[in-house]
């Protein structure tokens, strides 16, 4: 199983404990992969980190290959601006490049990231003012010049550039989440019932303990959850587990999700809970572990504050990385124990770091309390009820006289919806896959969130988390398609940089000015180039059709193996909630949108996963052209099908907006006259884009990927 020449060589010539980050990675990836069944079953050991506080964009917006900066089809802002023209309520504040040069790039300011700032920014998909609710250092980004270990990692392996943290808020919610796979009681949720806070984590409290471990132990805030957490599950499935961390130095338990549970509060001494989850199991452990063959079947990491690599200090991206370096130099001091370990890493929350891409999520509702969007999945009882009048424990005060405020957890400038909003997604934040089956630097591009990890968890080992719910397990991946089972060993990877001098790039940060937005907004920069994706098992349409009450009609179709959010924004009303489809795989479902003004105008703009985008434009009293597309995968073929439906001729015409394809240019469609065109998209790793245009009545682009179950290329225009 594994290339021992090599990495006993890579071994003798570091030195046993004094590997560079260069050498541990070239040491693990001579390590060929456990390959017996091809499948899931190969994998015996997962481990996971969970770091603290980076949004996708402002690590990897600018990395080649990943949708970031170079975005082709970013959302539209009421401003009449695109996503990453964010405003601070006077100005324009785009993404700004914290310069390890010119500022303190390694100590960022931290920014607000709570609920209530987390929802005002947010806007209810509307985005437009992250500034003023995030601060301006909410806009800062990093390049590989910045960040190499970061970079180096998702090069080795394969990073995810569609994976969200769950919960739009901070820390505890989120590790809640991923501890257990909800955040909100799944029992009232399942009777359609929206949480207060009394059965959910709206905010940072139930994790935050007072105490040391073991005497006098930890005392606690608020009310324990009483669903499983993953543990609970594992534990009575009879598979080995372990958190390892420091009780004492956890950032006073933040960091362990688990802490906000019946089942650890009350674990006792000699219990498994208490044995596994709440005594102090170092790094050392770990690596004795590895090294003895005793690693547990499922692990956690705590960080301590210093190494969680949270923006603001005391921790930075260099400290947080030797962190990391630290993890894989355990697990990889056993070639048997790597060939079959899974190391997932990722970050609770974004902190108020700006991501650009809108975040899957259940329809919101305006400030009337209608529905913005459709599901094909029930959504009773995945709203956060804000209105703590609502609950038990308020009812209570208010019957004995005390005041309750009913928008506690929400900013009073924020008023676009009510007292119901959803949980999640929020923003993207980082996703690592490091394994002997994830090498070569892939992009994973399926969306996916925290319950991700515990559903891969699930897959493999044959458990069921109860915590997680329906539109969650429909639109959040399990992971399985970022790895290759079958053929997993791939000879060719970049060299890595080193990670041990972390100390001295501190303080060289910490003496420059602080990293804040220059006067002069700078151009959005992006590498450029592809890098490899991951297969990805959507296959979307939307159609469109006129109806006799001067409306479009959409039709949302998909016809993949999984679930998919589609955003809808209509740029003739965009000062209300863009709408949000659930589309379950293999369902369907349609809405209507009214004309404006006297003539019907229409302008809907589509946003899906994996650049997935569709726009439509003109108006509903012209003459009509009819449209479809249709993906023939079997043969790489994109075929597009126009007809007039209209007694008049029309002009049309067609264009490539990306790829070079052949396209006819002009022609002239007679009442009833149509057309056929088909495309082979081998040359663009199947990416599309056109636009079929009659003069300025009507506007139609399609653009995307499409899949044929084969792995393929990012976009190669992104960046362009």
């Amino acid at each position: 199983m594994i290339d021992r020449r090599k990495f006993i060589q890579i071994s003798a010539s570091a030195g046993v404990g004094a590997l560079t980050w260069s050498d541990l990675i070239q040491k693990a990836l001579a390590v060929k992969a456990h390959n017996v069944k091809g499948s899931i079953e190969d994998v015996e050991h997962i481990v996971i980190l969970m770091q603290e506080n980076r949004s996708f964009d402002h690590y990897f917006g600018t990395m080649r290959g990943m949708r970031g900066y170079g975005d082709r089809f970013p959302i539209p802002l009421e401003s009449g601006e695109r996503a990453f023209h964010q405003s601070d309520g006077e100005k324009i504040i785009p993404p700004y490049h914290a310069d390890k040069n010119s500022s303190n790039a390694g100590f960022i300011k931290g920014t607000p990231h709570n609920f209530p700032d987390m929802q005002a920014a947010w806007n209810q998909g509307k985005y437009g003012y992250w500034p003023l609710y995030k601060t301006p250092y909410s806009m800062a980004y990093y390049t590989r010049e910045e960040i190499p270990f970061q970079y180096a990692l998702a090069e080795a392996f394969t990073a995810s550039d569609a994976h969200h943290c769950s919960v739009a808020t901070g820390t505890d919610p989120n590790r809640i989440m991923f501890w257990s796979g909800s955040n909100f009681d799944p029992v009232k949720r399942a009777a359609g019932i929206n949480c207060t806070d009394v059965d959910s984590e709206p905010v940072n409290l139930r994790c935050w303990i007072k105490g040391t471990m073991p005497e006098p132990g930890y005392t606690y805030q608020g009310n324990p959850l009483t669903w499983p957490t993953i543990p609970d599950v594992l534990e009575e499935a009879g598979i080995s587990w372990r958190i390892y961390q420091d009780p004492n130095n956890n950032w006073t338990g933040a960091m362990h999700g688990c802490l906000a549970f019946e089942s650890f509060r009350n674990a006792k001494p000699g219990s498994p809970i208490y044995e596994n989850g709440m005594k102090e199991w170092s790094l050392d452990d770990l690596r004795s572990h590895v090294e003895n063959n005793s690693l547990p079947a499922v692990s956690w990491v705590l960080p301590s504050q210093d190494d969680s690599e949270h923006p603001g200090a005391p921790s930075s991206p260099y400290r947080g990385g030797d962190f990391t370096h630290q993890v894989l130099d355990a697990l990889a001091s056993n070639p048997e124990v790597w060939s079959k370990t899974v190391f997932f890493l990722t970050f609770d929350e974004n902190d108020g770091l700006f991501d650009h891409i809108p975040a899957p999520a259940v329809p919101s509702y305006d400030a009337e309390g209608r529905l913005m969007g459709k599901s094909t999945i029930d959504l009773k009882g995945m709203y956060f009820n804000s209105d703590q009048s609502d609950s038990e424990v308020a009812r209570k005060k208010l019957r004995e006289g005390e005041d309750v405020p009913s928008r506690q957890y929400l900013d009073e400038r924020d008023t676009i919806s009510g007292s119901i909003r959803p949980w999640g997604f929020g923003p993207r934040v980082p996703l690592y896959i490091v394994s002997p089956w994830s090498k070569g630097g892939w992009v994973h591009s399926e969306v996916a969130d925290h319950t991700s990890v515990g559903q891969f968890i699930e897959k493999r080992f044959g458990i069921t988390l109860p915590a997680i719910s329906p539109w969650h397990r429909s639109v959040a991946s399990d992971l399985v398609s970022a790895f290759d089972f079958k053929t997993p060993n791939d000879p060719h990877f970049p060299a890595m940089p080193d990670t041990s001098d972390h100390a001295s790039k501190d303080e060289a940060s910490r003496s420059l000015p602080i990293a804040g937005p220059p006067d002069q907004p700078a151009p959005l920069y992006q590498e450029l180039g592809s890098r490899y994706s991951r297969a990805l098992p959507y296959k979307l349409q939307v159609d469109y059709a006129f109806t006799e009450d001067n409306s479009i009609r959409l039709r949302f179709i998909n016809a993949g193996t999984a679930g998919v959010v589609f955003h809808v924004y209509d740029l003739h009303r965009l000062d209300q909630i863009p709408k949000r489809y659930t589309v379950e795989a293999g369902k369907e479902l349609f809405d209507d949108w009214l004309g404006y003004g006297e003539k019907g105008d229409f302008d809907l703009e589509v946003f899906g996963p994996n650049g997935f985008f569709r726009k439509y434009k003109g108006q509903i009293t012209d003459p009509h052209l009819r449209t479809t597309i249709v993906y023939e995968e079997d043969n790489g073929k994109l075929v597009l099908k126009t007809t007039n439906e209209s007694d008049v001729k029309l002009e049309v015409n067609l264009k490539d907006n990306a790829y070079q394809y052949d396209t006819f240019g002009t022609k002239t469609l007679p009442p009833s006259g149509s057309f056929s065109m088909d495309w082979s998209l081998e040359k663009s790793g199947n990416w599309y884009d056109f636009s079929l245009e009659s003069g300025d009545r009507y506007l139609f682009r399609f653009a995307g990927r499409m899949e044929t179950g084969k792995d393929s290329i990012s976009d190669p225009a992104m960046g362009v």
